[in-house]
């Protein structure tokens, strides 16, 4: 029996990360066996090895999220692709269009590394449904980047906001989802204004930031009135959460949008209640997107030419380096080369 490699937890830590011989799955009913080329990894994916973040972890569980690679075989009943095709992993698999599945009570967050089983390993055997086509235009490396952190940029200011051009988009990060949502605004003829560290002003600037404003100044605020002659942003990408928020309502424009996409300053968030109000500002929660929107991003790729921003890259066996190396804060993802 064919073997391989595949990084598996039998307890939540990132001490129990084991990187084990296992046998090459066989792909069931509707499924299909993908050979895995590279995987970008997501602070979620390292957050779910340590702290498990409250999931249903079936032991030995695997970690990771978004793959690119080779469909090699089809189960049974499998028709989406055909042997050979080139494919990217769906990170909310169950969710196909329109909403998100689940209730009131209880939305879904069935993500592929943490509900289901990820994807860090050299082959997976998968439902169909949980792939789309990568991209033409392309790399391995460069297409596993895609389904958490470009998609959640994409959903949050194309298929949620509704960016367009002449609008005027703020990103007050240079993280992942944030260089996704610098190039999405660029590519849709939007005005970028990019809040950062000194040390990454060139680098956004390179993709397409029409202003750079330092995150530390005490006048940010009125440096961005000034920069849009006291409007203020259409659409801010906020990506930090907690009591940032509520500079993202000072920041918006009358009938603004703000997308919540992140929570590195704490899963509380919060805003002053009266320019929220007055100012009519809409906020959209966002957590990834769907399988259709994936599909829409993909085609958007390969129209505008789209080049990931890929910090660093790692040997399979180097997990542990590169789990260090996003804890320093890369600009750009992180990407393991399974096929290396």
């Amino acid at each position: 029996m064919e073997r391989m490699l595949r990084w598996e937890i039998d307890a939540v830590g990132r001490e129990h990360l084991d990187l084990r011989d296992v046998p090459v799955p066989q792909p069931g009913f509707g499924e299909v066996l993908v050979k895995v080329a590279a995987v970008a990894l997501n602070y979620r994916d390292k957050m779910v090895v340590e702290t498990g973040r409250g999931l249903p972890l079936r032991f030995p569980f695997t970690p990771g999220s978004d793959l690119s690679g080779e469909i090699v075989a089809l189960g049974e009943g499998s028709s989406r692709f055909a042997v050979g095709d080139q494919v990217i992993s769906t990170p909310t698999p169950d969710w196909i269009d329109g909403l998100r599945p689940g209730t009131a009570r209880t939305p879904a967050y069935w993500t592929l590394g943490g509900f289901y089983p990820g994807v860090l390993a050299q082959y997976v055997a998968m439902p169909e449904g949980w792939f789309v086509r990568a991209p033409s235009t392309l790399e391995h490396w460069q297409a596993c980047t895609l389904p958490v952190a470009g998609l959640t940029a994409w959903f949050a200011l194309v298929e949620r906001a509704g960016v367009r051009a002449g609008d005027t988009v703020l990103i007050p990060s240079t993280g992942g989802v944030a260089l996704f949502g610098m190039q999405i605004a660029r590519a849709n003829g939007a005005e970028l204004i990019v809040c950062g560290d000194r040390e990454n002003e060139a680098r956004a600037r390179a993709l397409g930031a029409d202003h750079y404003v330092l995150r530390d100044r005490e006048d940010l605020v009125e440096e961005v009135y000034r920069l849009t002659g006291d409007r203020g942003a259409d659409h801010v990408l906020e990506v930090i959460g907690g009591s940032h928020l509520g500079r993202s309502v000072e920041l918006s424009a009358v009938g603004g949008h703000i997308c919540q996409v992140g929570a590195l300053d704490g899963w509380d968030i919060s805003a002053p209640a009266i320019p929220l109000m007055l100012k009519d500002v809409t906020i959209h929660g966002i957590g990834t997107g769907s399988r259709t929107a994936l599909e829409r991003f993909v085609r958007a790729v390969d129209r505008t030419g789209m080049t990931p921003v890929v910090d660093s890259r790692y040997p399979l066996r180097e997990l542990l380096a590169a789990y260090d190396h996003l804890d320093r804060g890369p600009f750009g993802k992180v990407v393991i080369d399974v096929a290396s």
